[in-house]
């Protein structure tokens, strides 16, 4: 942790607030003027579940603004990453988006989300479907080894407008076939499905219209699914949250809690 909050390059005249990290941005990369990741420094007592959420924020005022960002690294990186939109108008991510590595990124010490793998209940088959930024648990959750000895086939399914905003999966994914700790347990297990809505894309449409047509069922070769083997997590913008579960629910699925395991859960937190 460090003793000195800089951003913009330059030291911030605020004090760390109570119960929270002052953590150091160690890699920024920026893919559309919309999207982009970051990676901070991790402290050693921090632990947390793939798939979990932090509070985070900046040290630009007395009081920071902070919001729920999911940790898309897994629960054994030695560093924390981000993956984040840009709204020009946002509370935080307006001033976010600018961060250079060096900076201080504050971050409270709680963990916590319902997108890991102990609110699900044993099955054979996960299907995360995810739209936008709602990639991030899952970009956690494919790097944990736990995952792929929890289910013989994990469907990371991923909608968005364009293309160029399905990089920061596409990359991921390629990634983990070289990777040293899961190369050998992503070949022939993990499927990736990507669509687009608003461009000329080899699969368009959105992700709940997939689902309901079976298009995305037959374009995998699998199953429909259904409560016995099936189990789903949730994340992306409020009304896919909505129609998804719907769509989770008339095949006979269950929504799940830490509490109380069951074929679903969702995540309800946002960024703006």
């Amino acid at each position: 942790m460090i003793e000195q909050l800089i951003l913009g390059g330059e030291p911030s005249p605020f004090d760390l607030p109570k119960g929270c990290y002052g953590l150091t941005v160690t890699e920024v990369q920026h893919y559309t003027d919309s999207l982009f990741r970051f990676r901070i420094t991790r402290p050693k007592e921090f632990r947390f579940r793939s798939g979990e959420f932090v509070m985070i924020g900046l040290p630009n005022t007395e009081k920071p603004v902070f919001r729920a960002y999911s940790v898309a690294s897994p629960s054994w990186d030695e560093e924390l990453e981000f993956y984040s939109i840009k709204v020009p108008d946002g509370p935080l991510t307006e001033h976010l988006q600018k961060i250079q590595p060096g900076d201080t990124i504050l971050m409270r010490k709680k963990s916590t989300g319902t997108l890991v793998n102990d609110a699900l209940l044993p099955g054979k088959r996960v299907w995360m479907f995810s739209t936008g930024t709602g990639l991030a648990p899952f970009a956690s959750l494919i790097r944990d080894p736990e995952t792929y000895e929890k289910f013989e086939t994990i469907v990371l399914v991923h909608g968005c407008r364009t293309a160029a905003e399905l990089k920061y999966g596409e990359d991921l994914v390629a990634s983990l076939r070289d990777d040293p700790l899961i190369g050998e347990m992503v070949d022939g297990h993990l499927f990736h499905y990507t669509s687009v809505t608003r461009e000329d894309f080899p699969r368009q449409g959105r992700v709940t219209d997939l689902i309901s047509s079976g298009k995305l069922f037959d374009d995998l070769g699998l199953q429909r699914m259904g409560p016995e083997e099936d189990r789903a997590m949730i994340c992306g913008s409020m009304a896919m949250l909505r129609d998804t579960k719907q769509l989770c629910i008339e095949h006979g699925m269950t929504e799940g809690a830490n509490n109380k395991p069951g074929e679903f859960v969702v995540e309800r937190a946002f960024v703006d």
